[in-house]
């Protein structure tokens, strides 16, 4: 049976759609699009930086970073990630979500500029300079998934939360674009000024030296969005939910929200005692009632957020090699430097364009009236469906003819990957958990699917090698191919959809009734052996 809840969070659940929800939507969002920049914008200059410090007098093709390099330049932000995930989410249930959200944002403006000022001008220094920061930058960027997912989720009312929490997540979207399109200035820009010749023509001249300021420029940038949303962080309040039931003031909740919801509302102290110190309320994360009530929810939050991110990252960071595989972005060889990075970029913008963002705005709209489970469900069932499609008769898809529509066909995987589990796994785990365990969670599942996108970003790296060694990447032992590596990929969707049947649909229900948190505790009377309301 459910108690009265309180007056603080019933004014939440059932507030009209208005202009703090969208400030709170813009100030989280600029967050996120500023991880997806950071994570994403890697993979637009790893080819410039092989190169830059791995050319080869008298080789027949441009330098490239050898495969440890090339692993720990994609996949150390991952890393970084996975432990802010887990330290910040565990930090906002202890701490509250606000003193620890610019903390965040700060480690992220830092690293993102030290990033690109990566000094030396020999290879092993400037990478491993890089790789530093690029981890402390993705530690930073961990924190923003728990912390941005539980405020949305505690400010939003019960109506259109799923929408409020998608839309905080889809700026990742706009950060994908947003990494394309700099990277397309830039590069055009020194293109047109220190024209240079194609590999073929001259190996040596292909690489301006002023080539090595265009992936600083471009990793860089990240600092600017973050920034600028740093001084509208610190002035948001407090989550009335944190306030109230965790931190256990009930005064300060209702004065919190009394002037962001501009009505009147009650402090109920002795309400906020009782939910709180009811048993139902108490439990840990390491505990047997935990693992009764949450246990199933944790395991499906995590194990669909593991698969899909297998999927979605190795997907996402190696487009560029799926795109020269099919001959859709010219050999290196008959490019410069800088021209590549704009050929690059380009396919990249026009993939997030026609699919990534559209894909992220589908669910928005779509949510609050479809619900969580079955977005995530027809998700990943089409991305199941299109990478068989494109692996089964890959040779089909290599043919020169048939190049736009193995695009079209790899488009509409990042689409349903958007409109679908990528979106839904992020805005699930904010939602069923208790108060006092939200953030961890969140940021537990967050750290699972961070797992699945270094599985993603190494294993693809080296699965997706030729078969024959003849045709390898230079220092890249013999894989399994472009072709059995999408198939691998359909698999680990299709198990991704099974284990979706673990996670609980909350659409229009409260964060209360989805925790438990607002329901009676009851004792066993000691003469009938009845069950009776605390």
């Amino acid at each position: 049976m459910a108690r009265e809840q309180l007056e603080v969070l019933t004014a939440l659940d059932i507030a009209k759609t208005q202009l703090y929800h969208f400030t709170a939507i813009v100030i989280a969002g600029m967050g996120f699009f500023t991880d997806a920049y950071d994570l994403f914008c890697i993979s637009l200059v790893t080819k410039l930086l092989g190169r830059i410090y791995y050319h080869v007098d008298g080789a027949p093709s441009p330098g490239t970073l050898p495969p440890n390099v090339s692993a720990a330049v994609n996949g150390v932000a991952l890393c970084g990630t996975l432990a802010g995930q887990l330290f910040f989410g565990w930090l906002g249930d202890k701490m509250g979500r606000k003193r620890v959200y610019g903390i965040t944002l700060m480690i992220m403006v830092m690293c993102s500029i030290a990033s690109g000022l990566s000094p030396g001008s020999e290879p092993k220094a400037v990478i491993a300079t890089l790789c530093f920061f690029r981890f402390w930058l993705g530690f930073g960027i961990g924190g923003d998934y728990p912390l941005s997912a539980t405020i949305m989720s505690e400010y939003a009312n019960k109506k259109t939360r799923g929408a409020f929490i998608a839309a905080v997540f889809a700026m990742q979207g706009f950060g994908i674009l947003a990494g394309g399109v700099v990277a397309i200035i830039v590069s055009a820009a020194f293109n047109a000024k220190f024209n240079a010749p194609d590999y073929e023509t001259n190996a040596v001249a292909s690489t301006v030296s002023q080539a090595d300021y265009v992936w600083r420029i471009i990793l860089m940038f990240g600092a600017i969005p973050a920034g600028l949303t740093y001084y509208w962080r610190m002035k948001m309040p407090e989550t009335a939910r944190y306030t109230a039931l965790v931190a256990k003031n009930a005064k300060q909740a209702a004065a919190d929200m009394s002037k962001v919801l501009n009505v009147e509302i009650q402090e109920e102290e002795a309400k906020v005692e009782k939910i709180t110190m009811g048993e139902r309320n108490s439990f840990g994360l390491f505990s047997k009632q935990f693992l009764h009530r949450h246990g199933l929810h944790l395991l499906g939050t995590t194990s669909t957020w593991f698969l899909l991110d297998i999927a979605f990252y190795s997907s996402n960071l190696f487009q560029k090699d799926v795109f020269s595989a099919i001959g859709w972005i010219p050999a290196a060889k008959t490019m410069n430097a800088i021209e590549e990075v704009h050929k690059i970029a380009k396919a990249q913008t026009l993939i997030a364009l026609c699919s990534t963002v559209p894909g992220y705005w589908f669910t928005v709209a779509f949510i609050d009236h479809m619900g969580r489970f079955a977005i995530q469900l027809m998700g990943f069932f089409f991305m199941t469906v299109f990478m068989f499609a494109l692996a089964i008769p890959y040779h089909h898809w290599t043919l020169k003819k048939n190049r736009i529509g193995f695009v079209v066909m790899y488009a509409f995987t990042f689409f349903f990957a958007n409109f679908g589990p990528n979106s839904t796994t992020f805005v699930v785990p904010a939602e069923i958990f208790p108060a006092r365990l939200r953030s961890t969670c969140h940021g537990i599942s967050a750290a699972a699917g961070k797992a699945g996108a270094i599985v993603g970003a190494f294993g693809f790296l080296y699965a997706a090698q030729n078969q024959d060694k003849n045709k390898t990447d230079a220092g890249y032992p013999p894989g399994i191919g472009v072709k059995n590596s999408l198939i691998v990929l359909g698999v680990i969707n299709f198990l991704g959809m099974l284990f979706t049947f673990l996670v609980p649909e909350s659409k229009g229900k409260s964060l209360e009734e989805m925790s438990g948190e607002n329901e009676e505790e009851y004792e066993t009377a000691p003469s009938d052996s009845r069950t009776v309301p605390v």
